[in-house]
């Protein structure tokens, strides 16, 4: 290697790597994908080592390349905090910054609280990916994002955001045309609403498994939101935290001695979350957390686990 790689072609490479394939790489950056082809044989010039095996499927790092990958990564936190910092953003966050997040939770839960944390960051943007699966922070789709599944490998900031049940509800009209649910039991008899068992975007959204019992699925949706909305019109039960259903006067909960716990983990790349607007969102979706037990636990079970804590 006779000279140091250019810090432009370090973010081709990075780019590429998350995109897995030219064109995928030159829109993120907006320009030809010749450029990246171009810029990434520069690059491998340079270094004396192939850093992509190419197939008609795409382009996948080598060996060197996945050594080379943590090093750029870190480039570009320096890079992008330097900016920040250079830009005055230790005292204000501006820029945008992608947030990963399921889709009813984003849409009932963060989007609202975006309000105030426009109004102390004017120059904040934010590009809210509500979606019915989980953000994958390992291309940078997005710079932080809430997932059931916590990253396992890699450099990032985790924590748990926090525990929540999911609780059986119904339409008030479903209830009235079916069997009485006073037990466990009594569940077998009906219907449920539910995701798509081959597409889960998570095993733990296999939630119904804990009934006990193999469910009758009478309609199973890709995500949450067409789920409620079965349910609400009396097409049968469905398992929802209670952020998902609040202020709904469609559903009621059934048999509330039953749930399914699980946890929000909130992730970000460790070289993301040192920057200013990174952290500001991270602080909030702390916050709220903390604050609002509600959103997770229905009250009765918040009582119930306080007075166990104090016995």
């Amino acid at each position: 290697m006779n000279s140091l790689p250019e810090w432009t072609d370090l973010r081709f490479f990075l780019e590429l790597a998350r995109a897995g394939t030219l064109s995928g790489a030159s829109r993120r950056i907006e320009v030809e994908h010749t450029t990246v082809a171009r810029r990434i044989d520069r690059l491998e010039h340079q270094l004396g080592n192939t850093l992509f095996d190419r197939s008609r499927e795409g382009y996948e790092l080598t060996e060197m390349g996945r050594a080379l990958l943590p090093h750029a990564e870190a480039m570009e936190g320096a890079a992008l905090a330097a900016a920040e910092q250079l830009g005055g953003a230790e005292v204000a966050a501006h820029g945008v910054v992608r947030l990963g997040v399921p889709e009813v939770f984003g849409v009932r839960v963060v989007a609202p609280l975006l309000v105030k944390l426009f109004e102390d960051h004017p120059d904040l943007s934010i590009d809210l990916l509500a979606l019915p699966r989980f953000a994958n922070l390992a291309n940078r789709e997005a710079d932080l994002g809430v997932m059931l599944d916590p990253p396992s490998t890699g450099r990032y900031m985790v924590t748990r955001l926090a525990s929540f049940r999911f609780y059986l509800y119904a339409a008030p009209a479903y209830l009235a045309k079916h069997p009485k649910i006073e037990t466990h039991a009594d569940l077998e008899r009906h219907d449920f609403v539910d995701y798509v068992q081959d597409r889960l975007a998570s095993r733990e959204l296999s939630y119904l498994n804990e009934l006990g019992f193999t469910p009758r699925r009478r309609l199973c949706c890709s995500g949450m939101t067409a789920q409620i909305e079965a349910a609400a019109i009396g097409m049968g039960l469905m398992m929802a935290p209670p952020y998902a259903v609040m202020d709904d006067e469609r559903l009621v909960q059934v048999l509330p001695g039953f749930y399914a716990e699980r946890s929000f983990w909130l992730a970000a790349p460790a070289d993301l979350y040192r920057l200013r607007r990174v952290k500001v969102v991270w602080d909030l979706l702390r916050e709220l957390a903390d604050n609002n037990p509600k959103l997770w636990w229905h009250k009765a079970d918040m009582e119930r686990t306080a007075l166990e804590r104090t016995a």
